[in-house]
């Protein structure tokens, strides 16, 4: 049964999600849609595959969709303004490491002046229109680059070396300067690899393996298996924003950071092996051993998040896989 406090705080809030195609903006529209929150999303381009991820995507809802990119500020500001915008989900971004690896400039535009765009037309608009809520910022686990002292704490510094990582550091750096500077009610989530329904990112472990096997092919793998990492439930993940845009106000909250993970460490090996049981399929995964610039093990300390904003996860691996096979299963089946 739906939670009625969040029923209520969310109806008829105005809402702005940037990476709306993404799998956590796709769930995350999805249900503040839901919850009766008037959405507006940013959509770059459009894909046709797109149209499976929710009837939003094709005009078929009261989602209001803005066709642009994040490098674009005036259009941001005007959104903002034009529909009186109440919360901010940043989640837009060039997501995938290797990608940020061929074609850093592309990922710096995109990640840290997209940010930064959102940060200051958001501060603009705050002066004359102070219905401004909350921001909530995307980070990422790879903001804090390589590092012997496992799980990560939100008191560590980042230290990100390759061009993703420090692309998620900067943004995550802009976001609490700017909550920090102009008071701006802005807060960080630094997520671990999310997976679940709605992710079309197929170079990514869960659904690229998963898709290998429904076309009966062996699955590959781009490292030599053994990197470690939590894989996070997108339902989690979603619960998390709504949790955090709902806290934001607090002093406790504003301008912080904050770690969400599944707390359930698994090697990429173990992942596949694990999926290819579940699918009753009998392929040995092909182990490509071709990824660069990826850091070897990942997982994060949830504690503050637990104790100050009362969140916990709700899926493990097995609970969350038994969600997203099938999902897998009647679009591509």
């Amino acid at each position: 049964m739906e939670n009625l406090e969040r029923l209520k705080s969310w109806k008829g809030r105005r809402v702005f999600v940037t990476g709306g195609t993404g799998v956590v903006g796709t769930n995350l529209v999805t249900r503040l849609e839901g919850l009766g929150a008037e959405v507006t999303s940013l959509v770059r381009d459009w894909v046709p595959r797109t149209r499976i991820l929710g009837p939003w995507l094709s005009g078929e809802s009261g989602v209001n969709l803005v066709r642009g990119e994040l490098e674009d500020y005036p259009l941001l500001e005007r959104t903002i303004a034009e529909y009186e915008i109440e919360y901010i989900f940043h989640l837009g971004a060039q997501a995938i490491v290797s990608i940020g690896n061929a074609s850093p400039v592309g990922t710096f535009r995109a990640n840290i002046q997209g940010t930064w765009n959102i940060l200051e037309a958001a501060r603009v608009m705050s002066g004359y229109a102070p219905h401004l809520k909350g921001i909530c910022v995307a980070s990422s686990d790879k903001a804090y680059g390589a590092s012997k002292n496992l799980p990560y704490t939100e008191d560590q510094p980042l230290g990100g070396t390759h061009p993703y990582e420090v692309s998620k550091g900067c943004a995550d750096l802009l976001a609490r300067s700017y909550a920090a500077t102009y008071d701006l009610p802005v807060a960080v989530a630094r997520m671990g690899n999310i997976y679940g329904p709605g992710d079309l990112n197929f170079n990514r472990v869960i659904p690229g393996t998963i898709r290998s096997l429904l076309a009966g092919k062996r699955p590959e793998i781009r490292s030599d298996g053994t990197p470690v990492r939590e894989y996070f439930f997108v339902g989690d993940a979603v619960e998390a924003y709504l949790t955090l845009a709902e806290k934001v106000r607090d002093k406790r909250v504003r301008g912080q950071a904050f770690n969400f993970s599944s707390g359930e460490k698994a090697t990429v090996l173990e992942v596949v092996k694990r999926i290819t049981k579940k699918m009753a399929m009998d392929r040995r995964p092909v182990i490509l051993n071709t990824s660069r610039h990826e850091i070897q093990d990942q997982y994060l300390a949830i504690d503050k998040a637990t104790k100050i904003l009362k969140w916990r996860p709700a899926y493990t691996l097995d609970a969350g896989l038994d969600i997203t096979i099938p999902w897998y299963r009647e679009v591509f089946g």
